[in-house]
């Protein structure tokens, strides 16, 4: 700068770059100073913007929250026409088929129903309900586990409280067979009917997430797994390799290298013939010309 003057020190400005609060001793030139301030500013503004955003988007997601309703309740009803569609589908699943006990797969197999109904204020929560026909298990005839803010804000859930049949509780015989495996697990397995009497950490509750955001959206995808696997497997086989296109070609040329040589042999014997006949030609020749010698010397005795 002219003259060798020091531009002056200032500490930065206070609603600045709110990341940096542990940088108390740091200090700007007076250019970068006006410059985070006016960033901050345009920070507000962008911010602003985002919380209005997320009102839009929310009445847009309510609107439509009502617009497919009649089209879920439709295909449920359509559902009910294909027989273990929704365990088929859980089965499919990786991650929800990752949670299921053999027991509990077979109790799936009274699945008749499933819905997610998310609450007109959509960021305060959502229900899962599984609707049972009448099984070996349990009572209930609807089983829901419901998401919700808690009193003091934070999330939170509950779940029907499952009214299992003397001899089927399907959460105590999983804690049985993992205690009869003659070691200490240092992490509790977890299954389905276990997840769904779980609350511990509500907020961060995959299985509920992946049945809500994956699974009710679409669960045609996931009935459909093995089909889709089969129909691509059997274009991979048609489709062939290249080692076997390279063997069929080793073949071809093998065949053609047979016939070359057959032809040529066929050509050799051509050649020996025409000799072995060029030869009889010569030797009638030869016994014709000593005919005619002996008919000349026959000829002369006679004079």
């Amino acid at each position: 700068m002219s003259g060798g003057a020091t531009p002056k020190k200032l500490k930065k400005v206070e609603g600045a770059s709110a990341s940096n609060e542990g940088e108390e001793g740091r200090d700007y030139d007076a250019e970068t100073q006006k410059a985070l301030e006016e960033i901050d500013a345009c920070q507000n503004e962008i911010d602003a913007l985002n919380e209005k955003a997320s009102e839009e988007i929310l009445k847009v997601e309510q609107k439509y929250n009502k617009l497919r309703k009649p089209y879920f309740e439709k295909r449920n009803a359509i559902i009910k026409r294909i027989p273990n569609f929704w365990v088929t589908a859980f089965v499919n699943h990786p991650q929800i088929s990752a949670i299921l006990e053999e027991d509990e797969e077979d109790c799936l197999h009274y699945l008749s129903k499933l819905e997610v109904e998310e609450f007109e204020d959509i960021k305060s929560g959502y229900r899962i309900n599984f609707h049972f026909e009448p099984n070996p298990y349990f009572e209930n005839e609807v089983l829901t586990k419901e998401f919700h803010l808690g009193s003091s804000g934070d999330p939170a859930s509950q779940s029907t409280q499952i009214r299992w049949k003397e001899g089927n509780d399907l959460t105590k015989k999983s804690k049985e067979k993992g205690a009869g495996k003659g070691r200490k697990r240092t992490i509790e397995q977890k299954t389905f009917f276990n997840w769904f009497t779980d609350h511990g950490d509500p907020s961060a509750d995959d299985i509920a997430e992946v049945i809500k955001d994956d699974m009710w959206p679409n669960p045609l995808q996931y009935y459909l797994v093995p089909d889709i696997e089969v129909e691509n497997g059997v274009e991979g086989e048609d489709e062939g390799s290249p080692e076997e296109e390279g063997d069929d070609s080793v073949v071809v040329v093998e065949d053609e290298v047979e016939e070359e040589e057959d032809v040529e042999g066929e050509e050799g014997d051509d050649d020996v013939m025409v000799e072995d006949e060029e030869d009889e030609v010569e030797g009638e020749e030869v016994v014709e010309e000593g005919d005619d010698e002996g008919e000349e010397g026959e000829e002369g005795a006679d004079d």
